[in-house]
């Protein structure tokens, strides 16, 4: 197992994604500390870790607030004494698609205090643990959004990059203490809020939801959409010994998404 006995935070690990990488960390042998706002869908996929032979504790936490991500921390420290692994998933999608010029700055900067500051949080109080112990890994998501930019979601697109520069910044500046800090870039998910997203704009459009499938894919070179599954393997491979000379690198999982342009969607 590639991470044996290791501690690892992974945010936001209530859905999708994070889940995703929760149980694919469990499956690997991590000690599985879970967080995000909604307890009881945390305390779900706890439950299936351990019914699973795993390890695994829900910690309620909206990293937005400084006071929450110290206590998740803290918590996890008194439990587990150690932290190996953070895994920063939590993310505000962003708001209603909205040009700048028609932005609302409640809510660019909840998306802003959610995606890039909480990000930032919970790398700043994790590193108060692992720079001591000199050894460390975190694994920033973020989104083929923070590679290119997106009309309309300008907020979230921000953020984004904004996580791709800190990675990189991290990374320069705990390296020294055997710290690496990656960053993963997913294109669409496969998941039921996907699969709505695409049935609201096939209904809007006035076509079907194959119709509306076909069009979107023809901006992914695979002809496909990743399954939550493979961003959470890309996770293992940068946060174990497998990728151990890599740092500051940002892996794009978008099954060819970011090699083509995106159509225009009419």
């Amino acid at each position: 197992m590639r991470l044996q006995d290791r501690v690892a935070i992974i945010t936001g690990s209530g859905t999708g994604i994070g889940k995703a990488i929760a149980l694919t960390f469990a499956a690997e042998g991590a000690v599985v500390v879970l967080a995000a706002r909604t307890l009881s869908k945390l305390e779900e996929v706890a439950e299936d870790i351990k019914a699973k032979g795993g390890r695994a504790r829900a910690v309620q936490a909206d990293i937005s607030d400084e006071k929450q991500v110290q206590n998740m921390v803290a918590q996890t420290l008194d439990e587990y004494g150690r932290i190996d692994i953070l895994v920063n998933n939590s993310a505000a999608p962003g708001t209603a698609p909205a040009n700048v010029v028609d932005m609302v700055l409640d809510n660019w900067k909840r998306t802003v205090d959610v995606n890039l500051t909480g990000t930032m949080l919970c790398c700043r109080e994790v590193l108060k643990s692992m720079i001591p112990r000199k050894g460390g890994n975190i694994v920033n998501i973020s989104s083929v959004a923070g590679i290119t930019g997106h009309p309309a979601l300008s907020d979230y697109s921000a953020t984004k990059w904004g996580i791709i520069g800190l990675t990189q910044t991290l990374a320069i500046e705990v390296g020294e203490y055997n710290i690496r800090v990656n960053s993963i870039s997913p294109a669409a998910t496969n998941s039921e809020r996907f699969v709505g997203s695409v049935r609201r704009m096939a209904r809007d459009l006035g076509i079907t939801y194959e119709e509306m499938m076909g069009k979107i894919l023809q901006s992914y070179s695979l002809k496909r959409i990743a399954g939550a599954s493979e961003i959470a393997t890309a996770a293992v491979f940068l946060a174990s010994d497998d990728s151990s000379a890599i740092t500051g690198q940002n892996l794009v999982v978008s099954c060819g998404f970011h090699m083509l342009q995106p159509n225009e969607i009419r």
